[in-house]
This record gives C-alpha cells, sequence and structure tokens, in this order.
C-alpha cells in the first residue's frame, strides 16, 4: 500500500524527489553495514530503526513495486534470480531504512505537521485537480482506489513525507559553497598552459628483430587473456511474432470497410482554419465589442488594440479542430464562415470572440488507396490478440517434451538454427549473428540456460514470444600459441616498440630538464618541432592526446615530460600557464556555487543520514527479509 504512495511521490509535492536522492545516498553507506545484526524468528516486521519499525507488509509491497517498475523499463519479466543481481532487495531495504531514520529522527524532534497543511497538500496536487485547476474528490477517490488505498493510509503517509521534507530542507537549506572551493574549481577550470612538443613515431624506435620462439611463448603467457576465445554455444530459437504471423490476405472487404467507416479521418487530414481571439474580462465587454464589429464601428483589429492584445496574442495559428485545447472554443471556431466574427464564447480562460481569416478543407483518401493499409492493421491487431492463445497451445507442446523443431514444422513456424554465437552475438570469425531476435535479451537468456533446461518463452519488443532450446557449448578456452603466432608476434613487437619510446623519451626529457632546447633535441632526434597553445584539461589538442594534456598540466612550467600517444609517444616542455582573475560573484563564480550546492547537500545529508542510523540503530530479521521478499539471496 504504502509503495503506490512512494512511487507517485516522484510528482507529488513537487520537492517530493528529495526521497530518491535519499535513497541514494544510504546505498553509498551500505545499509548492512550499520549497526545491523542479523535475527530469526517469527516476527511480522522486517527491520526496525530506532523504535519505528518496517513490516513485512511494506517491504513486500515495495519490493514488488520496485521490480514492476524495472519490468517497464526493461520490457520483460524479471526472475527471483535476476532481481535480487540487480540489488532490487538492498534498493528496497535502503529506501525503506532512510524513511525509517527519518520517521524516527522527526518523532524524536517532536516535529509534528497539522491537518491543514496535509489538506493544503492534497488540494495543491495535480493529479487531484480537475481542468480549472480546482481539487476534485472524486478524482481524489479514484486515484486512491487505484492504488490500493485507503484516506486514511494516505493522509498518514502524506504527513510522514511532509515531515521528512521538512526536516531534510531544514539540514540542507542555505548552505553556502565556501570561496576556497570555489576559487580552486575556477583555477582547475579556467586555467589554460601552452607546450612544445615532438612525436617519436614508431620508425624512431629503428628495426626490431624478430623475436625468439621463448620470447613469444614468454609474452604469450603473459597476455594470454588477450587471446582467449568466449564461450560459442548453438540452439535453436522458436520465434512467434506478430508481423509474421499476421495475414493480410484473410480480411474481408466488409471488415474492411467498416475499419475505414470507423477511422476515416485517420486517412487523410483534417480540416484547417487560421483562427484570431480576442479575450475580455467578462460576457458584457464582449456583447459590447461584437456589436461595435457587426455596425461597422470598429475593426477586429482596432477591438483587439483596445484590449492591448498584439499581433503575437492575437492569432492563435492555423490549427485543426483537435489542435485546439478548449473544445468550447474549438466548437465555436469551427461553426464560423471564413471571415466570420463569433459571439462571445465562454471559454475556460475567460469570454472571447472568435474570426476565421481562412479555411483550409479537410481531405480523405479514397478506400481503394488504404485498403492495404487496413488491411494489415486489422490483420496484426488480431494477431496480438491470437498471441496468448498460441502461446498457451506451444506452452502445452513444450510440458509434452515435444522438440522445437517438430512444433515449427507442425505449425508452420520460422525456427532459426543458431549455429555458434558468443555472448557478444559474434560468430566464431568475429561477425555479426544477424538473425537473433531480440537479441540485447535473448543473448543473456541463451548463456543463462543449460542443455535440455525447461525455459520460460521470452516476450519480444513486438509482443510476440521466442522459445529457445541450447543444443551444444563449447566453453571459453585459451587458444593456443600456434593458433595465434601472427597476433603474438605483432603484440610483442608493439611492446618492444613502445619500450624503446618509452626508453627515448625519458633520455630527451633528461637532456630538456638540465637545460637543453627544444629545437635542439628535435633536430638530433629528427623530427617537427611543434606548438600547442591554449591547452585545455581533459581536451585532445592537435597531435597531443586528452591523456597527454592532462599529464601536460601536472607538469611545472619549464619542465618537460613524456607520455604515450596512441602508437607514438609525445616529449614536451611546459611554456606557460595562465589563470584568469577570480572575481566573487560574478556570473561564472555563481554557476560555480550553484553546481557545488546540490553536491554539498548530497554530502550533508548524507552525514546526517549515517548519524541518524548510528544513534538510533538499525536491526534487520534475515529470515523475515527472505520471507518477505520470497526465497533465499
Amino acid at each position: 500500500m504504502l509503495q503506490g504512495i512512494r512511487n507517485a511521490s516522484q510528482h507529488w509535492l513537487g520537492k517530493i524527489v528529495l526521497t530518491v536522492i535519499f535513497t541514494l545516498l544510504i546505498a553509498g553507506v551500505g545499509i548492512f553495514g550499520v549497526e545491523e545484526f542479523f535475527r530469526g524468528g517469527a516476527n511480522s516486521n522486517v527491520a526496525t530503526v530506532g523504535s519505528t519499525p518496517i513490516t513485512a507488509e511494506q517491504v513486500r509491497q515495495a519490493y514488488q513495486n520496485q521490480i514492476q517498475r524495472y519490468q517497464v523499463q526493461l520490457k520483460r519479466a524479471l526472475t527471483p534470480d535476476q532481481a535480487r543481481m540487480l540489488g532490487l532487495d538492498r534498493q528496497v531495504m535502503a529506501q525503506l531504512i532512510t524513511e525509517a531514520a527519518l520517521d524516527q529522527k522527526t518523532h524524536d524532534l517532536g516535529l509534528a505537521v497539522p491537518d491543514s497543511a496535509v489538506i493544503r497538500a492534497i488540494h495543491d496536487e495535480k493529479s487531484f485537480q480537475n481542468a480549472q485547476g480546482q481539487f476534485e474528490p472524486q478524482l481524489f477517490y479514484q486515484t486512491l482506489q487505484r492504488a490500493g488505498l485507503n484516506e486514511g493510509m494516505f493522509v498518514r503517509e502524506q504527513r510522514s513525507v511532509i515531515a521528512r521534507l521538512q526536516l531534510a530542507e531544514a539540514i540542507s537549506a542555505d548552505l553556502h559553497v565556501p570561496v576556497a572551493l570555489r576559487e580552486a574549481v575556477h583555477r582547475y577550470a579556467t586555467e589554460r598552459r601552452a607546450a612544445s612538443y615532438l612525436m617519436l613515431t614508431p620508425s624512431t624506435a629503428g628495426q626490431i628483430p624478430d623475436p625468439t620462439d621463448e620470447e613469444l611463448k614468454t609474452w604469450y603467457e603473459a597476455n594470454k587473456s588477450g587471446f582467449r576465445a568466449p564461450e560459442f554455444r548453438t540452439a535453436n530459437l522458436l520465434v512467434v511474432d506478430p508481423d509474421a504471423m499476421a495475414k493480410p490476405d484473410a480480411i474481408s472487404e466488409a471488415d474492411a470497410r467498416a475499419a475505414y467507416a470507423l477511422n476515416k479521418d485517420r486517412f487523410g487530414s483534417p480540416e484547417k482554419r487560421a483562427i484570431q481571439q480576442i479575450v475580455f474580462p467578462d460576457r458584457a465587454a464582449a456583447e459590447a465589442a461584437r456589436k461595435a464589429i457587426e455596425d461597422g464601428s470598429k475593426t477586429f483589429e482596432a477591438v483587439a488594440t483596445e484590449r492591448g492584445t498584439d499581433d503575437k496574442d492575437l492569432t492563435l495559428g492555423t490549427l485543426s479542430k483537435a489542435e485546439l485545447f478548449d473544445t468550447v472554443v474549438a466548437d465555436a471556431a469551427f461553426a464560423l464562415p471564413e471571415g466570420g466574427v463569433s459571439q462571445p464564447v465562454q471559454g475556460r480562460f475567460g469570454t472571447v470572440l472568435l474570426r476565421v481569416t481562412k479555411i483550409e478543407p479537410g481531405t480523405v483518401k479514397p478506400f481503394e488507396a488504404v485498403e492495404g493499409e487496413i488491411r494489415k492493421g486489422l490483420a496484426l491487431a488480431r494477431a496480438r490478440d491470437a498471441m496468448e492463445t498460441t502461446r498457451d497451445a506451444i506452452e502445452d507442446q513444450r510440458a509434452g517434451a515435444k522438440p522445437l523443431t517438430d512444433i515449427a514444422a507442425e505449425r508452420g513456424l520460422t525456427l532459426i538454427a543458431v549455429k555458434a554465437v558468443d555472448p557478444n552475438g559474434k560468430d566464431p570469425e568475429g561477425k555479426k549473428v544477424a538473425d537473433i531476435p531480440d537479441a540485447d535479451t535473448t543473448l543473456p537468456a541463451l548463456f543463462r540456460a543449460e542443455i535440455g533446461g525447461d525455459n520460460e518463452p521470452l516476450r519480444t519488443k513486438a509482443g510476440g514470444y521466442v522459445w529457445y532450446d541450447v543444443t551444444n557449448i563449447d566453453p571459453a578456452h585459451d587458444k593456443p600459441l600456434d593458433q595465434v603466432k601472427d597476433g603474438v608476434k605483432a603484440g610483442w613487437t608493439a611492446t618492444e616498440i613502445a619500450k624503446r619510446l618509452q626508453t627515448k623519451g625519458r633520455e630527451l626529457v633528461e637532456k630538456l630538464n638540465t637545460g637543453e632546447s627544444m629545437e635542439d633535441v628535435a633536430k638530433d632526434v629528427g623530427v617537427n618541432l611543434q606548438e600547442a597553445q591554449d591547452l585545455s584539461r581533459n581536451q585532445a589538442k592537435d597531435m597531443l592526446t586528452a591523456d597527454d594534456v592532462n599529464l601536460v598540466f601536472a607538469t611545472p612550467v619549464g619542465k618537460a615530460g613524456t607520455a604515450a600517444a596512441n602508437d607514438s609517444r609525445a616529449v614536451f616542455k611546459v611554456t606557460s600557464a595562465t589563470v584568469p582573475a577570480f572575481v566573487a560573484e560574478s556570473p561564472s563564480d555563481r554557476t560555480i556555487g550553484q553546481n557545488f550546492q546540490a553536491a554539498l547537500a548530497d554530502d550533508v545529508l548524507s552525514e546526517y543520514i549515517t548519524e541518524v542510523q548510528k544513534n538510533a540503530g538499525v536491526k534487520v530479521d534475515a529470515t523475515a527479509l527472505r520471507r518477505a521478499i520470497g526465497g533465499e539471496y
């Protein structure tokens, strides 16, 4: 019951999103390490924070709702093992313990939320308001009913949420980012450097002799993981897809024409009108203006000018009836002739006069032009409706131990035979296996399954199903040296080149730091000297990678350094470093403060929540937790 409110709390009361922040904060603390002990027993409480209990019902509903949210995002079902692998049990307990800790603290401090504040919050909630922005009791009760709540439960939860937020805001409000921190960030972000550099290319390393067999073997043993063959699996896939099962030719002409008659608006463009609107404070003012326009004493534009309506506000645009939000205004506008001015219309946002300046007639395609589209749509809808029946029938056949090959042949369905595929969806030659449906879902399932296992079908994104049988498993293994000798030789050679360039780079850095000029060093090596200006941290520039640039920033001005640059090596000397003056309260400084204020608030809240839990004491009953979420973990 409480989880229904917790889901909705992502938008209720606006600032309730802070609850999510608490969850993230406490997850970093590690709830199962904060003064917790696990104990058995038949207690109905899964945990307590101080004297505040967390019931099994709370945990069960919170856990199930968290699973449902993930299933909606992933568009597939989650098994209990998968849910635990994702850490959903710990996420739920983290959130519930955080809420309980804050509830305990508000109780200890004697904080109370009056009925008037709860009522005001409920009335201000957009989900409970009608189109006029007024609280609608019927909508309120309908929403609670759908969430499985009664009024008392909802009010109690809202009272707790408001109290938690007030406590959190009292802790994190009005935090100021220290000047020292802002200035340090300013220096880091705005510092610019210049450097002279040269590139030692692989050719600079000279001729690399062929490696001996012993050198190859030694290098192979040290880098064997780079030559490991992944696990490959062979499988049969039976795909039941609505698109494939749809039979447009089976749709009768009568059914197609009936669908066409019901959905004519879809097969063409609707009528559109260029509409102008003037808003008046009341009906009497609108009536007076309407009469002045009718007797010719004033034009529509003159009335608009008197009302302070400029051209932008005067014209609503060229719209279809469906595009007008206010149905009363829409009905009035589309009842007018071209150039006609309406009687006063009481719209949702006031009394208005309307004028239609242009009418663009709607068009409808003839049945013959869209017959194919209609047949396809009806066939697809029928195929989707029959999908569950087909699924149940195939599952019955599977329960009878019938192989997928026989089921496919009997039902005229396509069987996909995957000869060999690795976890990344590639075949032994490294090519992508293209005929695996919904590979991001199917591949992980294939590599969790066992040969001869009873596998649940997977739901596809198109609304179909995939049944799969793993027929062979070729385990991952190290490729023998003889099989990968060319690759090992290339790797050994690249390593030797890198070693030589690194040694050469260090020699040149030592020369530069003892007073030799960059020009002389470049001339001795036989490479061109380069200049890099306006370098920024973490930004590649010219031939320098982002890592090279960061090393330039880590080197004092006037000193030299060296760094790998792809397959080459850079040798550089820092020539200058500049930082604009720090101006407190400047626009850039205020931006820094705003950016770091949230992080500072997170840190303060994290420390506070940790301390609250430490002082209150957190106790979790492992047996009750397993019963609440189902199974062991």
